[in-house]
């Protein structure tokens, strides 16, 4: 079709490969939290150092220099701990990696767009599909200093991934850079060291398949009593023999503790880990394991008993039920959330929001849920909407990424399939084709409504657009053409009906004949006047 993009097919997102459940630890004594403070520092300097170490390596790192830092910290803690550290270091490096990787592509975007723009001349109007020139003088002045501050960027950040550098800070780097706003922060000085250091504890032990409850370091028994094997310096501190120390607290996961319990009970993998929440004051451990890669879902298998298609928008999800034939059943629906506030308000408001969603999903009896494939990275640039303030903060308060994350791992306890479409044209579709005809006086269809039946249609391989009965035979002519669905040429799809003639309305073609025969007169008025009226004198008689 002209003038829009190729869409990409439909697919099923693959379950999840992990499993992390969390409980508290309650009435902790003085000397358990003394004790869980001293390890955590000893093995956070440690982890510092370590990671020091990686990142200095850069590009030259390999196994013989991975083992030296494995053998050096094992002297310090022990063998097991020592793995955990040298493993948190490598993969840190690593997601620091994809970072500056991803960084790059976004400062190559914003360049590509500025070099564009200052080509134009100042004033020039754009289009839908890109942006114009800038409005004044001043303007263009001000972004082609800033395309030279981009063009430094991205030559210092090339450099750095050229040479295998990276800049990692262990608790964050806006936690860093609070310490310059406490004010603005509601925090002082005190409160933020606290954090700071919180954050910078290394309070974890990968599992071990095959040892005593799936881990040898955190120990948690079935009936929840949570032990710690002590690093060398630290072993004076136990309580229980061979250098463990055992907390008063136990734990009890609400949430997949069968699961959990099946697993150390058979002696398998487990990954455990302990933080302090400072803003509560209290300890948490967290018990995260790993699952089998489960064969996808077919996209046939997924579509069988229809989809639920979802709209994703910046303070609600818009849903519809669709059967397999992409007919909409029933009414649309709904699922409000708050994304102000903190950090916790927003992300406990999408886990009800989902909940909500996946409860009436199963009610339904749909096998599926389809919702957009979308990737905001190259649409919050300054470069692309600098004047649409509103609208950048809008794409930037939707968490696209943990949105899929949790709908992903929650519709699959739910067993509901997700099924990912291409987010092209579906607001704009949905609302031509599907948002008036379902208005009646009793419902209400929004436009995102009519999105949400156009990413279930996506789903299920039907096109979003859809097809009109055709006029009645008496008016044809007069009844005009149907809803287009395809390019004037694309005759065997749906789509506009072609001429009855190729020349202009009431006009005879070049070649002299018509295509069609005009329909014969049902009144006299309308009768064709072929004769010509003679007027004879009059008859003498006599």
């Amino acid at each position: 079709m002209g003038g829009v993009r190729g869409l990409a097919a439909p697919f099923v997102v693959p379950g999840p490969a992990g499993v992390a459940v969390r409980d508290r630890l309650k009435h902790l004594t003085p000397e358990d939290e003394r004790v869980l403070r001293a390890v955590g520092e000893h093995q956070g300097t440690l982890a510092s150092r370590d990671l020091k170490i990686r990142c200095a390596d850069g590009l030259e790192h390999g196994a013989d220099s991975w083992a030296l830092r494995k053998r050096e910290l094992t002297k310090v803690s022990s063998s097991r701990i020592a793995g955990a550290i040298t493993k948190a270091s490598h993969d840190q490096w690593a997601l620091a990696r994809r970072c500056q990787a991803a960084r790059i592509r976004l400062l190559e975007d914003g360049i590509r767009t500025l070099k564009y723009r200052l080509s134009l001349p100042v004033g020039a109007k754009g289009t839908k599909r890109a942006a114009g020139g800038y409005r004044s003088k001043g303007e263009w002045f001000c972004k082609s200093r800033r395309l030279k501050d981009l063009e430094a960027r991205h030559a210092a950040t090339v450099a750095d991934w050229r040479a295998g550098r990276v800049r990692v800070v262990r608790g964050g780097k806006r936690l860093l850079n609070t310490r310059h706003h406490l004010a603005e922060a509601g925090l002082t000085e005190e409160r933020w060291r606290e954090r700071w250091e919180a954050e910078r504890w290394f309070l974890a032990a990968d599992g071990e398949s095959g040892k005593r409850f799936g881990n040898e370091t955190i120990r948690v028994t079935p009936d929840g009593r949570v032990s710690i094997k002590l690093p060398a310096p630290l072993a004076h501190l136990a309580n229980t023999k061979h250098g463990r120390y055992t907390l008063a607290s136990t734990v009890a996961f609400a949430h997949r503790g069968t699961e959990w319990a099946d697993r150390i009970q058979a002696n398998r993998a487990v990954a455990y880990r302990i933080h302090l929440d400072t803003t509560r004051g209290r300890w948490y451990l967290t018990a995260s394991w790993q699952r089998p890669l489960v064969q996808t879902v077919p996209w046939e298998s997924a579509r069988a008993g229809g989809v639920i298609g979802v709209d994703a928008n910046a303070d609600h999800f818009a849903a519809y039920r669709l059967d397999q034939h992409g007919n909409p059943v029933g009414e649309p629906h709904r699922f409000a959330y708050d994304l102000t506030g903190t950090t916790h308000h927003r992300d406990a408001q999408i886990r009800h929001a989902l909940t909500r969603l996946l409860h009436w999903a199963r009610q339904t009896g749909a096998t599926g849920i389809a919702i957009e494939d979308l990737d905001f990275s190259t649409e919050k640039t300054r470069e692309k909407h600098g004047r649409r303030k509103k609208f950048r903060q809008l794409i930037s308060g939707i968490p696209a990424g943990k949105l899929k994350a949790r709908l992903v791992s929650m519709a699959a306890e739910q067993g509901l399939a997700i099924i990912a479409v291409d987010p092209a044209y579906t607001s704009k579709w949905g609302g031509q084709h599907w948002q008036k005809p379902l208005t009646t006086p009793r419902r209400k269809m929004s436009r995102h409504d009519a999105a949400g039946i156009a990413i279930g249609r996506r789903a299920l391989g039907h096109p979003i657009r859809r097809r009109t009965a055709p006029p009645p035979h008496d008016r044809r002519d007069r009844a005009g053409h149907r809803t287009a669905q395809a390019a004037p040429g694309a005759r065997e799809r749906e789509g506009t009906r072609p001429p009855a003639t190729d020349h202009v309305p009431r006009d005879v073609p070049p070649s002299g004949t018509r295509k069609r025969q005009p329909s014969a007169p049902k009144t006299v008025r309308d009768a064709p006047r072929a004769h010509q009226w003679v007027q004879h004198p009059l008859m003498c008689s006599g």
